[in-house]
């Protein structure tokens, strides 16, 4: 009688679209088991967001990469697609697996899933291990003294900055074996079936230009910053006309780079190449940001619908007018750094930190529109949208989240935009009907005088808008706002 073939082993992927530093894979292979690599598309169970189209395409992308790294090293990726935990526990049983692997999510409704997929497999006696892939540090382990999580970003970034360092990143396997695919197991479907991909109409050109999703598309973005940029990212992270930032919010939302491979590889470029302190400190904040953001959504797992401090619960938002609501997400407005933001984040699926502030800003205060709107249409924009970051940092902006920006501290576009673009390289390119337009006008052109707009080949209202509010009349508006329910608010 021929020997049993040994039990396989499940790899559950979902937002760590990666080899390297992926401990769940590493731990499946460590088992010497034949290995069940899976992706589940999962748009059914509830509590789930659907993916925005920016994240769709990416993610389209990013599985393809990672199918092929998986057979470069004797794998192979199956992807279903319908309800997570029906399909992940029918794949156990038909396969007999003995452990299934996946690394941790921190939402509310993905905790929800993963808690009653480890009871049941549990049940069925195959072992199941979740591992953090994600963070730094699990949002239980960052505690204030009186046990209590972090509701303000600086003491939370001491005490995670207190615990011993990250353990260095895992390295990629160089092999494993691919388990044969059950025969009573889900029906897998192939990638195209899920249509990822914009067709009518296809809006994702840009994108193309820009991105190359996928963990080498990833890992060549951190070198050319860490040779390149971060010498100066400190001063130059703040301004959207220089190449100043990493470009890796895409990549880190995908999984297909580690935290811990950011972390490692700047504190070894800084300590071999000299690099300033200042700068490397300063960029492993904003990574620091993105742990707040997470630890956030773990202890408020409402933080995508409800406002952080209740006290917001009582603003009086105005109900958005389509056409109002329109200009803001075409880059209508009239105000140059926000049209350019709203427009580079439609052509590429990103946009400038600095730039997102003020377009936000201009979102929820010049135009007194409730913040939830603007983060659903960076949701369905960005390919960056992070379930985490994104909604964090619209309350941020809005003064409604934690360690929120005072909602009295409300952006001037004009002032931000000669700070940060002063000599209108960023407009420039996202606005180029405003091109010929010369330095002291690029970012008030209705202040600029006829002959000026003239030579310029503009018409205000005809080749570019009018602002569609004046920024000192909505300021006092949404002042107003504010002292209406101060007492609420107090």
């Amino acid at each position: 009688m021929p020997p049993m073939p040994p039990r396989p082993a499940i790899v559950w992927f979902r937002d760590d679209l990666r080899l390297s530093d992926q401990p769940a894979l590493t731990a499946a292979i460590e088992t010497g088991a034949p290995i069940l690599a899976i992706y589940i598309f999962d748009e059914k169970s509830p509590g789930l967001r659907a993916p925005g189209g920016a994240t769709r395409w990416w993610l389209h992308h990013s599985l393809t990469s990672l199918a092929r790294s998986l057979e470069r090293i004797g794998g192979r990726l199956d992807i279903l697609s319908g309800p997570s935990l029906p399909l992940l526990l029918d794949l156990a049983r038909a396969a007999d697996a003995q452990a299934v692997f996946w690394t941790r999510r921190y939402g509310a409704a993905e905790i929800a899933i993963d808690k009653q997929a480890k009871a049941d497999l549990s049940d069925a006696g195959i072992l199941v291990r979740s591992l953090n892939g994600q963070l730094l540090h699990e949002p239980w382990e960052v505690q204030s003294k009186l046990g209590d999580f972090y509701r303000v970003y600086s003491p939370f970034w001491r005490a995670a900055q207190a615990r011993p360092e990250p353990a260095p990143p895992l390295p990629a396997p160089s092999k494993m074996k691919a388990a044969v695919w059950p025969k009573q197991a889900p029906k897998t479907v192939a990638l195209e079936s899920l249509n990822l991909l914009p067709t009518k109409p296809d809006w994702a050109g840009g994108l193309r230009d820009t991105w190359q999703p996928g963990e080498a598309g990833a890992q060549a973005r951190l070198e050319a910053f860490l040779d390149n940029r971060i010498g100066q990212y400190a001063s130059l992270r703040d301004r959207p006309d220089q190449p100043g930032t990493s470009l890796l919010s895409a990549h880190i939302r995908h999984g297909e780079i580690s935290p811990r491979q950011i972390y490692h590889a700047t504190k070894h470029a800084q300590h071999q190449h000299g690099l300033p302190a200042r700068d490397c400190d300063k960029f492993i904040a904003e990574i620091g940001w993105r742990e707040f953001a997470h630890h956030l959504l773990y202890h408020f797992p409402d933080l995508r619908s409800r406002n952080f401090q209740p006290k917001f619960d009582a603003f009086p938002w105005r109900d958005p007018q389509a056409q109002e609501l329109s200009a803001w997400q075409g880059g209508q407005t009239g105000y140059p750094i926000v049209d350019a933001g709203m427009r580079e984040l439609w052509q590429t699926g990103t946009m400038h930190n600095r730039v997102r502030m003020i377009a936000a800003s201009f979102l929820v205060k010049d135009l007194l529109i409730d913040w939830r709107i603007g983060e659903e249409w960076f949701w369905d924009t960005l390919c960056d949208a992070c379930p985490a970051n994104n909604t964090a940092s619209w309350q941020w902006v809005a003064g409604s989240g934690a360690d929120a920006a005072p909602y009295f501290r409300i952006f001037n576009p004009v002032l931000q935009g000669q700070k940060f673009d002063p000599h209108g390289a960023y407009v420039r390119k996202y606005v180029p009907e405003l091109a010929k337009l010369p330095d002291p006008w690029i970012h008030q052109p209705w202040d600029a005088p006829e002959p000026v707009l003239k030579q310029a080949g503009i018409e205000l209202g005809r080749d570019y808008p009018k602002p569609m509010v004046d920024h000192s009349r909505a300021r006092d508006r949404a002042l107003a706002a504010l002292a209406t329910t101060k007492t609420d608010m107090a």
